[in-house]
């Protein structure tokens, strides 16, 4: 069975923000002269959750982020990222109540904080969902280094945008990412390695 060809693009997309991201951890560190190799992804932001609270950044301090793009009328890839990262978190137990779900539209024309809330709700009572105005969104997205783009002019347009999961640390650093492909066990696995590494 083969990819729609939709898919097989958006799937090639994220295949490339991987590669850009991958290079921004070997080219890009945080400060001058630091040798640390961290990769410039996240920042401050401001932004809107379901509950239509005004939150930054520093509200998730002290807790883990896990960090995915998409929006609520995407018809297959959020869906299924977001049951991926509901159903990884719920294996984990206790360390997965160390990490906060975050749901970030890029799509803030349609997802106020209304519609975010219904579809949130789809994936148990931890996600957060975050809206904003389209330049709140552009900011965060291009701090994160995410690839968003409307696709068609009718009431149903879709959105293309790459499909990478961020872990983000107590701290608001970036930790980790995972691909599009990374199924709920081994997600699980990959986040308890990546805090355990954690300092």
């Amino acid at each position: 069975m083969t990819m729609p060809t939709r898919t097989r693009l958006i799937f090639a997309a994220a295949i490339l923000l991987l590669a850009a991201v991958i290079g921004g951890v070997a080219l890009t560190q945080r400060g001058t002269g630091s040798g640390s190799g961290e990769a410039l992804v996240g920042g401050p932001f401001r932004l809107t959750n379901h509950l239509g609270q005004t939150v930054t950044e520093a509200d998730f301090r002290g807790k883990y982020m896990l960090v995915f793009f998409g929006f609520t009328f995407c018809p297959d890839i959020c869906p299924t990222e977001l049951q991926v990262m509901t159903h990884a978190l719920e294996t984990m137990g206790v360390s997965g109540a160390r990490i906060t779900p975050v749901f970030v539209t890029i799509d803030p024309e349609r997802d106020t904080p209304e519609v975010m809330k219904a579809y949130v709700e789809n994936f148990g009572p931890n996600l957060v969902g975050l809206t904003g105005t389209p330049e709140e969104i552009a900011a965060v997205a291009k701090a994160y280094r995410v690839y968003y783009k409307k696709t068609g002019d009718s009431a149903d347009y879709l959105m293309d945008h790459s499909s990478i999961i961020y872990l983000m640390g107590p701290d608001g650093r970036f930790v980790k990412h995972f691909t599009y492909t990374t199924d709920a066990r081994a997600l699980a696995e990959g986040l308890n390695q990546a805090m355990a590494d954690t300092p």
